[in-house]
């Protein structure tokens, strides 16, 4: 089967992960993604062998994050200082569908590889951008990362309990989010010049994905001018809450407020006697008197492991499911048989698992094909065959150092 991207090609001129990682979705869909990069240097992710205290480095060499958001793509060097540089490239967009980029836009002007630049060598191209901030404003020019769309967004007071300070969650929540809103803007942009004939820029930013992300969160503010409370274990709606189990495992349950779900609760949990007790038996009451049924729940729920209580849930049809740990989720046969985990043969890894792409099309195949590349691995192969440059120009291009 083919791919729904097949015959799309895709110049990427990004580091890191949020625009990397979209690319390498269109790659997923299969596009042709190449990454221009600069000669001995490359993206700085290559090189990204830990972050604080966690450790990222691959045997042999390599980092897990550049395997991530470098999937599916081939490399190519190119020093963009020199104007034969910037040809090579411009060369190169007169023969592709989509550019992405995320550097700041001051260097992106520096080296001549701007929306209105390449228009005119392609006026077909989608040119799509990412920043930290959005494209106006002024902290328009301002780089950043994952952390600061949790933090400028309201995410890092979304989460944790009430009492507690703001909290990040782990790495690349907002990048990767970030990374869907790119190719998911990239498709739409070029499903309208299928119908146009129109090329077009689009602009992405950490903080706009963010926002969008707390979609419900942000228009509750907005709207109804409170926050939305974090979640306070203790005292929250007891069907609408997670519990830990006799193993020390957890899981969460969450039943709508209204009343018909009690009694089937109540069996459910082998304490049908609770249907009518008068602290509980409507749902103001429940709400009202929450830490005391979560605190008899809890009693409860201890008394058994994780997946005989899964197992009654599911037999009553109840809302559930487990709290996984990441090192769980290889083994969530829901995840292994939806291939949202797949294996995948790596040259230098051998059989490894990572992430499969979470849609399933019946007449495409999507996932990822191939690995990060190595700096530079299709250097020559990209310029002879998609810019048309013979061998002793290319030999002559790496002689002077621009590829």
């Amino acid at each position: 089967m083919e791919q729904p991207l097949e015959g799309i090609r895709v110049l990427e001129l990004g580091m890191f992960h949020a625009g990397p990682g979209g690319s390498a979705i269109l790659g997923d869909l299969g596009a042709e993604v190449i990454k221009m990069e600069s000669p001995g240097t490359g993206d700085p992710v290559r090189s990204l062998k830990r972050v604080s205290y966690v450790l990222l480095e691959l045997k042999g060499g390599g980092s897990i994050w550049h395997e991530a958001a470098n999937r599916n793509k081939k490399s190519i060097t190119i020093d963009l200082k020199t104007a034969k540089g910037r040809e090579v490239v411009y060369r190169l967009v007169s023969k592709s569908d989509v550019f992405v980029t995320s550097l700041r836009a001051p260097a992106v002007e520096k080296m001549g590889m701007t929306y209105p630049e390449l228009a005119k060598i392609n006026p077909r191209l989608i040119y799509a951008r990412v920043s930290s901030f959005g494209q106006k404003g002024p902290d328009r020019d301002i780089g950043g990362f994952d952390y600061q769309g949790q933090g400028r967004s309201g995410m890092m007071y979304s989460v944790g309990e009430p009492q507690m300070t703001p909290l990040v969650s782990q790495f690349g929540i907002i990048d990767q989010t970030t990374s869907i809103m790119l190719s998911h803007s990239v498709i739409t942009a070029l499903f309208q010049r299928e119908r146009t004939g129109i090329g077009q820029e689009i602009h992405v930013s950490i903080l706009g994905t963010a926002l969008f992300m707390l979609y419900d969160n942000v228009i509750t503010a907005l709207v109804g001018g409170f926050e939305v409370p974090r979640h306070q274990r203790a005292t929250e709606y007891p069907l609408r809450n997670f519990y830990q189990c006799a193993d020390d495992k957890w899981f969460i349950v969450t039943l709508p407020a209204v009343d018909k779900y009690w009694p089937i609760f109540c069996r459910a949990i082998e304490h049908p006697e609770m249907e009518n007790d008068d602290r509980f038996d409507t749902f103001e009451k429940r709400l009202t008197n929450s830490a005391e049924l979560v605190t008899i729940l809890d009693r409860i729920f201890v008394t058994r492991p994780r997946e005989e209580w899964l197992k009654i849930l599911t037999e009553y049809d109840l809302p559930h499911s487990p709290v996984n740990r990441l090192t769980e989720l290889k083994d969530d046969r829901q995840i292994l048989e939806n291939d949202y985990i797949v294996d995948f043969d790596h040259p230098r890894l051998g059989r490894i698992q990572i992430p499969g792409y979470p849609a399933q099309f019946s007449q495409s195949k999507v996932g990822t094909t191939r690995c990060a590349p190595e700096l530079g691995e299709h250097t020559e192969a990209v310029l002879a065959e998609i810019g048309g440059y013979s061998s002793a120009e290319i030999a002559a291009l790496r002689a002077e150092g621009v590829v």
